[in-house]
């Protein structure tokens, strides 16, 4: 295979799911029950500190370790997995390619001539994969076809195939998180037009993934470095306490419908904890708007229908009525495992439910 991108438009195989996030591995076997899936495995675990820094596994064999006692401890007899690379560490492009080329003339143009325009690395530094999409006529008249292009370093995708290497187990799927989650949430972006677009916000520990998503497909991305932990952390100074990689502080928590004039003059009544918080969730709420608009100036008549959010910070109580007051957007929190009608016979705690839409997505390409 030309790149290390193990399958990543292929069909689906057998294969566990194994989400590799900096604070936590989680895994998923699921089995597909008609039009919908069983839960038979979840497991997660939490990751120590120093493994995974900003997105990039820089202890391998730690990290492999981890996963084999996992495995291990659990009886999880694994031959393949699903496992995925943050967005952040990807390129995702889309590109127009003369139609009346054939497949091998596209793969050439793609891999050797149309790839280097878009990568801010030397070619050889990258593995990269390709999807043909839909065909339109270019403002000439000219018919061509859209080709999703996606790449990364290769000593990222080389940290992740050497882990499982070490583990011992194939590495049948190798993705980007984000197309994960788009798989796992793929009824409800079906219910928008070509012309709308949805924006999926995926909260994570360190960072904050977005992606505008139209006709199912990542337009744009962009990483922004406020996560749970930047959240609690704020939250923490402020109440005097000591800051840990451990967010439970955030579970369970509410955010109050406070107007913004409010917080800024201190009349709120609230706590100098939650105050802190609200000023962080502002700066990511700037952070997104500046995202929206700039997408929305280069895309011409699109307009965004819906914002969704995801990851484990994506569940934090009324989070979504503060994005909707102060982007005026329609917010939406996803609820991954009714997203896909999953069934399963232990109870998932709903505190954990938002953060399980990657690894869900990885699970549903090993069945």
């Amino acid at each position: 295979m030309f790149s290390s991108f193990k399958n990543l438009f292929a069909s689906k195989n057998q294969a566990i799911g194994i989400e590799i996030a900096p604070e936590r591995l989680n895994i998923v076997q699921l089995a597909k029950k008609g039009q919908t899936y069983k839960l038979d495995t979840f497991i997660t675990e939490e990751v120590p500190e120093g493994i995974i820094e900003e997105g990039q596994i820089i202890d391998v064999p730690s990290l492999a370790e981890l996963i084999t006692e996992t495995l291990e401890n659990n009886n999880i007899k694994a031959k393949k997995v699903a496992t995925a690379v943050p967005m952040r560490e990807a390129i995702i492009r889309i590109i127009p390619i003369p139609a009346e080329l054939d497949d091998q003339e596209l793969r050439d143009m793609v891999l050797n001539h149309e790839a280097g325009l878009y990568l801010p690395y030397p070619r050889e530094e990258v593995d990269l994969d390709y999807q043909k999409l839909g065909f339109f006529e270019d403002e000439d008249g000219i018919e061509k076809v859209q080709v999703l292009l996606v790449a990364t370093r290769k000593e990222v995708t080389d940290a992740y195939l050497d882990t499982f290497e070490q583990v011992g187990v194939e590495v049948d799927v190798l993705e980007i998180n984000s197309f994960a989650l788009i798989r796992t949430i793929r009824e409800q972006l079906r219910q928008f037009t070509p012309q709308e677009a949805a924006v999926l916000v995926d909260i994570e520990f360190e960072s904050t993934e977005i992606a505008i998503i139209v006709d199912g497909v990542p337009q744009f991305s962009r990483t922004v470095p406020i996560g749970t932990f930047q959240l609690q952390s704020a939250l923490s100074r402020a109440m005097n306490l000591p800051t840990k990689r451990d967010t439970e502080m955030l579970q369970g928590m509410t955010i109050p419908n406070t107007p913004v004039d409010g917080l800024r003059t201190g009349a709120t009544g609230i706590n100098p904890g939650m105050a802190a918080l609200l000023r962080v969730l502002g700066e990511l709420t700037d952070e997104l708007r500046r995202s929206i608009d700039f997408y929305l100036n280069q895309s011409g008549e699109l307009e965004v229908a819906q914002l969704f959010l995801a990851g484990p910070g994506g569940g934090i109580g009324q989070l979504d009525e503060f994005f909707t007051n102060r982007l005026s957007l329609p917010t939406e929190q996803i609820d991954p495992v009714a997203s896909i009608a999953l069934e399963f016979e232990e109870e998932l705690p709903d505190v954990i439910r938002p953060g399980l839409g990657v690894v869900l997505g990885l699970g549903m390409r090993g069945v």
